[in-house]
């Protein structure tokens, strides 16, 4: 049978035309170009390139007031800074912590000598299942690891309660979360800490670059030594530390992308409900909802794929859409426990997360953003409703 490899063989079935340029899930929001040159312009004259710069200062205190926490201390990226969490906390032996998140929060617990444990998610919200956390803990465990996904937040009042039962540390990564709410509480206040990606993809970004946010003055004065080296004035250093300053290039990014965060986020809550509105009634498919009563950064436009309803697998479809310059992205796929060195540290854990496994091969994330249009995610939709629509002739014609 011939396999479908190109626009081509779907225009013969009556595909919509293909998007003549990528659309691409990630694609990074950029404020006004011209504050960004003032900034910049700024920062050359000053000659002042990074050790905690004037940007970064305003930076931080602005970052501190937008999400209402004592102290949120700017770091070059959302991996160092979960790793100066990490041994800020003075985490040992073992840490429970989702499979299905990036890789990045499992190897921050690796990388410093730590045994990620991995626990199941619910099926709901795709977060740490609180059940599965407490059947998770052994003599060894010495915190949990949440990761609010998809704009949604961690069930935060369990793990904080299982943490408190077990004398466990307690921190979340917050990469998805950034201008989200739990409870009327902005992300950034729960746990011993919080710690943000403002990576390039993330709809808030600095081009690079990451925050921990925390209300405890011990251990926010801790993250600020670790930070840069463990010096404490110009040649004393008191502490174990190292690089991770944010340069105030990134600074000057995030001000910029600061300024104009409520239009990135309508936006997204734009684009949201233009998915809504095309998707609905595609069998087979189906959006994740953000809950109502909280805030919500409406960053990714998450659908499950049920193969059996659809007509397709998730994997077929992601392939299709590639071809058709969608560029959808298979969030966690495979899932941490099936990546190195986690599969052969622990081969079996997928027997004990069930619903890792099948969130893993049904999930696929869609292209939202300040470069997408309400019109160009109707001609995705359209697109998706085809392959339903055509599922039986495509799947006769689709390599196995």
């Amino acid at each position: 049978m011939k396999a479908l490899r190109s626009s081509t063989d779907l225009a013969a079935l009556g595909a919509p035309p293909m998007f003549p340029e990528p659309l691409l899930v990630g694609r990074p929001n950029i404020g006004n170009k011209e504050r960004l040159f003032t900034y910049l312009s700024e920062i050359l004259e000053r000659r002042w390139l990074t050790n905690h710069g004037v940007l970064v200062q305003e930076f931080e205190r602005r970052l501190a007031q937008y999400l209402g926490v004592k102290h949120a201390i700017p770091i070059c990226n959302g991996t160092v800074a979960l790793e100066l969490a990490i041994r800020a906390l003075d985490l040992t032996g073992e840490v429970i912590v989702p499979s299905f998140t990036f890789i990045a929060t499992a190897h921050a617990l690796h990388w410093q000598g730590l045994r990620p444990v991995f626990a199941d998610v619910d099926p709901n919200t795709h977060t740490l299942d609180p059940a599965a956390v407490e059947a998770a803990i052994t003599p060894r465990t010495t915190g949990i690891l949440g990761v609010h996904l998809w704009g949604r937040a961690c069930d935060t009042e369990a793990l904080a309660a299982i943490a408190r039962r077990h004398n466990l540390r307690l921190l979340f990564d917050a990469a998805h979360a950034f201008g989200c709410s739990h409870g009327g509480t902005m992300i950034g206040n729960f746990g011993d800490c919080e710690v943000f990606s403002f990576h390039a993809t993330k709809f808030f970004n600095t081009s690079e670059g990451g925050a921990i946010c925390t209300n405890d003055d011990s251990l926010a004065a801790k993250l600020r030594l670790m930070k840069n080296f463990g010096f404490q004035g110009y040649d004393n250093v008191v502490y174990v530390g190292t690089n991770g300053k944010m340069p105030e290039i990134c600074a000057a990014m995030g001000l910029t992308n600061l300024e104009e965060i409520e239009d990135f986020l309508a936006a997204n809550r734009r684009n949201l409900r233009a998915y809504e509105d095309g998707l609905r009634g595609i069998e087979g498919l189906t959006l994740a909802r953000m809950p109502s009563e909280a805030r919500s950064n409406c960053q990714y436009v998450v659908v499950e794929i049920d193969a059996d309803r659809f007509g397709l697998s998730r994997d077929v479809v992601y392939r299709l859409l590639h071809d058709e310059q969608v560029i959808a992205r298979r969030y966690f796929h495979p899932g941490c426990h099936r990546m190195e060195p986690y599969r052969t540290l622990d081969p079996d854990a997928g027997r004990r997360l069930p619903e890792t496994e099948r969130l893993a091969g049904r999930v696929l994330c869609f292209p939202t953003g300040t470069q997408t249009s309400p019109e160009q995610i109707a001609q995705i939709c359209a697109l998706l409703r085809f392959l339903q629509e055509n599922a039986r002739d495509i799947r006769g014609r689709v390599a196995a």
